[in-house]
């Protein structure tokens, strides 16, 4: 399987070196010459398997550089009993009829980001061998929240790496920061960036192409790589949990086989919804792609109008890992859509850096539009959504997972469709104990971890073990650089 970029598909890569260079260097994402198919019994056949023996056959398609067993090693590590509290890895959790929540935060930092990020430092450091690279990989990463922790957790004390993790000061939760700030590890360093999560997400890609500084850590044995969605090694695992979703609902006799699905899922960077987008493509039954946007609505106005702008007010939301506001994945989705027209993306792209808006042609709009469904919800409906859940049916949704809800509701009522849909739950609602106790009229004082006993009293409901352990440890990284600083922070960092 070779690999090419969105913005020049004349460049091709193995999929071992898509994944240690993890972004093209004309800026461009890597995607696979071609999609692999889920035709004929594929289905049946992975109906009878486990999770980890989902993703060994349809991640084995797509690297074919690496053998069998070592995909299934890292399956069997990355989705071990010891890393998640639940047997099925990704359970699917039915709600009421044809409304079902595909859980995705069972694992080591109970969001979904966990799916991707126990899988990527396995590839990573066997793409390097397998390129002959002899540099230490500098894995940068720009958070909105989870990926911060996911890749920290993932890539800790794994031998040829060091990671540093940039997020937005004031743009995450207590929780959150805190499970970055308590990382362990002596290859992990944390730093908070003044401005929200597109400043960070902007000043990790100015790295990224900075060439002087590439030659100069080049120098110093280093070479950047990204654990963001922009890597296609992080992507992919992510397709795995759909295909998996919907083995589950036939064996659990929700769906029949080969009946169509809708897909609804919350998203900011434009990646989770993307891995179903391929799951589709692929052939997996999926009718409708349902877009669920805070008030950072911009992903909402491109699908439904074809124009994208970033040129608007900036939004600090309950829901802060969809406080975005320019979705890297996205040039993904143009690229597929376009004809894989390498140009018109980069005409697209550049657009976007120049004057920070851009609008696709008609035909590429119609598609997008037979595909996708947009919508958004702010913070005073995701309350509502929240405690509606809970008080109708005991279940606890994070804000994330509320946004999606109710777009989902939004999307029923205007279209009258009532086809099964799955909702991807992203987030343990412990991630955000003040907004959910908050939602469900809970007034209190407590702040940080000991908000997580408070609403374990409330509801009844357990916590998620990880979450519990962060109040025996302490902070170790509490430094903060505007983004201009952040290459400096980059060299510091290497030279310890």
């Amino acid at each position: 399987m070779r690999y090419l970029s969105t913005r020049d598909k004349t460049k091709r890569m193995t999929a071992a070196g898509a994944i240690a260079e993890g972004l093209s260097n004309d800026g461009g994402l890597y995607v696979p010459v071609v999609l692999t198919s889920l035709a004929g019994n594929a289905i049946e056949t992975l109906r009878a398997m486990s999770y980890q023996q989902r993703a060994v056959y349809i991640m084995g398609s797509y690297l074919d550089d690496f053998s069998a067993a070592e995909i299934t090693a890292f399956a069997d590590r990355a989705y071990s009993e010891k890393g998640f509290d639940h047997p099925e890895i990704a359970p699917v959790h039915t709600l009421s009829a044809g409304t079902h929540f595909l859980e995705l935060w069972h694992g080591p930092t109970c969001a979904f980001k966990d799916m991707a990020l126990q899988m990527l430092p396995h590839l990573l450091t066997a793409s390097l061998e397998k390129t002959g690279e002899k540099r230490e990989a500098c894995i940068l990463v720009a958070t909105s929240g989870d990926t911060g922790k996911a890749a920290l957790e993932g890539f800790c004390d794994v031998n040829r790496t060091k990671i540093l993790v940039f997020y937005p000061k004031d743009g995450v939760s207590d929780i959150q920061r805190l499970q970055m700030t308590t990382q362990t590890g002596g290859n992990v360093a944390v730093c908070a960036v003044e401005g929200n999560f597109d400043d960070a997400q902007t000043g990790v890609k100015r790295i990224f192409s900075d060439r002087a500084l590439g030659e100069e850590l080049s120098a110093n044995g280093y070479m950047l790589s990204s654990a963001n969605s922009i890597n296609w090694g992080r992507l992919l695992p992510q397709i795995v949990y759909y295909v998996s979703a919907y083995c589950d609902l036939i064996n659990a006799d929700k769906i029949a086989p080969g009946q169509k699905i809708n897909v609804c899922v919350p998203t900011g960077n434009f990646g989770n919804i993307l891995a179903a987008y391929y799951a589709k493509l692929m052939g997996l039954p999926i009718d409708k792609l349902i877009c669920a946007s805070n008030e950072n609505n911009v992903l909402t106005e491109f699908i439904r109008t074809g124009v994208y702008d970033r040129n608007r007010d900036f939004f600090t939301t309950l829901s802060p890992s969809m406080d975005i506001l320019v979705s890297s994945n996205l040039e993904r989705l143009l690229f597929e859509m376009s004809g894989k027209d390498d140009r018109l993306v980069a005409s697209y792209m550049k657009k976007l850096a120049e004057q920070g808006s851009y609008v696709i042609n008609r035909d590429i709009h119609a598609k997008i539009s037979a595909t996708f469904w947009a919508g958004f919800c702010d913070d005073e409906k995701t309350k509502l959504v929240i405690e509606a859940a809970y008080q109708k049916y005991h279940y606890l949704l994070d804000p994330h997972t509320a946004v999606a809800f109710d777009v989902l509701n939004h999307y029923r009522h205007d279209t009258g469709d009532d086809t099964a849909t799955i909702v991807v739950s992203t987030a343990s609602p412990y991630k955000f104990c003040d907004s959910v106790l908050s939602a469900l009229g809970h007034k209190t004082e407590a702040k940080g971890l000991a908000l997580i006993e408070e609403l374990r009293i409330l509801t009844g409901i357990k916590p998620p073990a990880p979450l519990v352990r962060l109040s025996d440890k302490f902070e170790r990284f509490t430094s903060c650089a505007r983004k201009e600083q952040m290459a400096d922070v980059v060299r510091s960092f290497l030279k310890e």
